[in-house]
Formats: C-alpha cells, sequence, structure tokens
C-alpha cells in the first residue's frame, strides 16, 4: 500500500521552530520530487518549498526563504521541511507531496503536478 505519513505539526510561538517530516512506505523517493504545500482555512493551497530527488537543488516561495529549509534523507525514506522564525502568518496545514515528473523544479509549484500525498499536520503560530 503507498502511503506518505507526515508528522511533526503543532502549536508553537512566533519566532519558534517546527520541524515536519514525511515518511514514505510502498514507494521509495529516490527517483521523486519532493513538495511542501500548506493550506489556511478559507485559502487556495499555496507552494512552500520543492527539492529535487537527490537533494542538490531547493526552490522556495518568496514568503519563506531564509527561513525554512526542505531536506530529505533518502536512505531512510523521509522529506523534512524544518520551519524556523515562524510568523502567524505561518499558520495552515501543511502537506507533504511527491512527484516523479523529470521537470525542472520551479515549474513544480503547482499541487495539481503532484502524484502522492500526506494527510495534513497543522501547524499553529500564536502567543
Amino acid at each position: 500500500q503507498v502511503q506518505f505519513v507526515e508528522s511533526g505539526g503543532g502549536l508553537v510561538q512566533p519566532g519558534g521552530s517546527l520541524r515536519l517530516s514525511c515518511t514514505a512506505s510502498g514507494f521509495t523517493l529516490d527517483y521523486y520530487a519532493t513538495g511542501w504545500f500548506r493550506q489556511a482555512p478559507g485559502k487556495e493551497r499555496e507552494f512552500v518549498a520543492v527539492v529535487n530527488p537527490s537533494g542538490g537543488s531547493t526552490y522556495y516561495a518568496n514568503s519563506v526563504k531564509g527561513r525554512f529549509t526542505i531536506s530529505r534523507d533518502n536512505a531512510k525514506n523521509t522529506a523534512s521541511l524544518q520551519m524556523d522564525s515562524l510568523r502567524p502568518e505561518d499558520t495552515a496545514v501543511y502537506y507533504c507531496a511527491a512527484v516523479a515528473s523529470p521537470s525542472p523544479i520551479v515549474f513544480l509549484t503547482t499541487h495539481r503536478r503532484y502524484d502522492y500525498w500526506g494527510q495534513g499536520t497543522q501547524v499553529t503560530v500564536s502567543s
């Protein structure tokens, strides 16, 4: 069974940090780009970051550049998003996703491109 299981969400104070992780089962991440999206209530799903299969190239939304770091550990079949300097406007449900497309990662900012999705985890940034 193909699964992409997500963990790490929670409540943090402004300026705090969280690390989100997704673990794949039923498929291997070696040949998949992995992206992260987020969705706040009543808003469209928003691109956050993407990393290519080898981990050598990354691309971030302007809103998170310098604060978030996307990474992967193919040996553990996991993908991660380190979130630092969190702001209230980062509050959303965060989703990991994977796609086998060979497209340059700058074109992987649309959720419709992705094949597998995590279940979502709530991140709330509030004082």
